[in-house]
């Protein structure tokens, strides 16, 4: 990779301003009925969701906490799925899911190439899976909804992190059983770290300069309870309260200067689009996979359920009187900035980036499609191929290592159909193109998942560097639960 200094001005791209477009916060009374109407059955439209909430910025962002590495053991980290309670309101105690915890789950970081043993402990009531979403292991250790750990058992599996470095997650995959168990709180960041990313000078102080951001959204029965058989749409459970990493009305203290952000949309079926507040541009820097082919000056991201994207944001002129956000599409502000730091804390220099070889090859672009992926329908009427997903049925097969072509089409029904987001288990694909289209800047990166609107033919470059059985899904995770999903044997 050749790499050029860019003078941290030239690249990272001042933010001055405040909003003056919040929405004002509804009672706690008219949220539990609106939620729990929105959370009834009905046809989800991606252009009318649930708006959000407006955080108030009184709880500090709560940052996962590192996973520590075992001593004295045949493994080198512990990951247990429990139950426990969280307090999201004031005077009034949610049961919740996490990994280690009450919610959510500690961040894993793996070294690139480094080969590690975790052992998976299940201590909820019901059966669940570890999937490791993005890392490319064996389909033996993949975690996906063949692979379901039993009340009280445990296992222990491989992970070689074999690919570059990445901001990846973990969460259940149990069959029929995965809305709900993240829903409830089950999801983690993993993250793959690598030199590619040390050399480019990007901030990498975890918690300090390099933050990871959880964004989810949820809606409360009146008793103030994630209580999903009431609250479920199965065309994909909206909610109107905002989280970040599983805090309701965030905020964050900046210290540094120039912050990376690590984002993950882990919804159960939201689009996110995100903003600054003050309409200033940032600097997307990676993808689900990796760094991009090189760093890309945005004023948004668009990110469907599961995708992830990397951001830097330069804060060193701001004005510390004034108020700065990120925003969804409607200017809502889902999580304020206080600034913090001193004049005279250090900026990092960050390099720029160009790829000594294209994004995709000529010969990438010209082969032939090999496997063809019809998405349709909508709530529990949701098919692959005019399939739904059987264990014991292997839909696709295809050889390990052997790059080949998929175009994946979203086909309209009568209403116009909605948006599928994609996701293949077990490998980082290409995105070659959108109705015939190269990809945009940014998503020339490796990706497991990609946003595909109705009516839309996508081709992806596919290779499997390993063997084993995966899936290949829709990630509104109700449509998964109702059969959108398919298995590709790689051998």
């Amino acid at each position: 990779m050749k790499r050029n200094i860019l003078a941290g001005a030239a690249m990272l791209f001042i933010l001055t301003g405040c909003t003056n477009s919040v929405k004002e916060q509804q009672s706690e009374g008219e949220t539990m009925e609106h939620g729990a109407m929105e959370g009834m059955e009905g046809h989800m439209d991606h252009d009318n969701v649930t708006p959000l909430q407006a955080s108030e910025g009184t709880q500090e962002l709560v940052i996962p906490p590192l996973l520590d590495k075992q001593t004295d053991s045949d493994f080198e980290y512990e990951v247990v799925a429990q139950e426990g309670t969280t307090q999201f309101f004031d005077g009034s105690i949610t049961k919740t899911y996490g990994y280690n915890g009450n919610l959510l789950g500690p961040t894993v970081r793996l070294k690139e190439g480094e080969t590690v043993k975790v052992k998976v402990r299940n201590e909820l009531n019901e059966p669940t899976t570890f999937h490791w979403h993005g890392l490319e292991v064996p389909g033996s250790e993949d975690g996906g909804p063949h692979d379901e750990i039993k009340p009280g058992e445990s296992k222990v599996v491989t992970l070689k992190a074999n690919q570059p470095a990445a901001t990846l997650w973990y969460h259940p995959h149990a069959h029929k059983k995965t809305s709900e168990q993240v829903f409830k709180g089950l999801a983690g960041m993993l993250y793959v770290e690598g030199a590619d990313q040390d050399s480019a000078g990007l901030p990498t102080s975890y918690g300090l300069d390099d933050i990871p951001l959880i964004f989810q959204d949820r809606i409360f029965d009146k008793n103030l309870q994630l209580n999903y058989d009431e609250l479920m749409n199965s065309d994909g459970t909206i909610g109107d309260v905002s989280l970040v990493n599983g805090t309701v009305n965030p905020k964050l203290t900046v210290t540094q200067p120039v912050m990376r952000f690590r984002i993950l949309n882990g919804a159960n079926a939201r689009n996110y689009t995100l903003r600054l507040s003050n309409g200033a541009s940032f600097t997307q820097i990676a993808s689900d996979g990796g760094l991009l082919e090189e760093p890309v000056k945005t004023d948004e991201i668009t990110l469907s359920a599961s995708e992830r994207s990397e951001i830097l944001i330069d804060f060193s002129e701001m004005d510390s009187n004034e108020t700065v956000a990120i925003t969804d599409e409607e200017g809502t502000i889902l999580l304020p900035f206080d600034l913090a730091f001193e004049g005279e804390a250090t900026r990092k220099s960050v390099e720029s980036w160009t790829s000594d070889e294209p994004f995709l090859t000529e010969k990438e672009k010209d082969l032939p499609i090999s496997k063809q992926i019809e998405l349709f329908g909508m709530m529990d009427m949701v098919t692959i191929n005019g399939k739904k997903f059987d264990p014991e049925r292997i839909d696709l097969r295809q050889k390990k290592g052997v790059p080949e072509v998929w175009e994946i089409y979203n086909k309209p029904d009568n209403m116009g159909g909605m948006i599928h987001p994609f996701h293949i288990h077990g490998t980082q694909f290409k995105i070659i193109s959108r109705d015939g289209k190269e990809p945009a800047p940014n998503e020339q990166g490796l990706k497991d998942s990609v946003l595909i609107e109705p009516g839309e033919r996508v081709k992806l470059l596919v290779t499997f560097p390993e063997e084993g059985t995966y899936m290949y899904h829709c990630h509104i995770l109700e449509h998964e639960d109702n059969g959108m999903m398919g298995q590709v044997e790689v051998y």
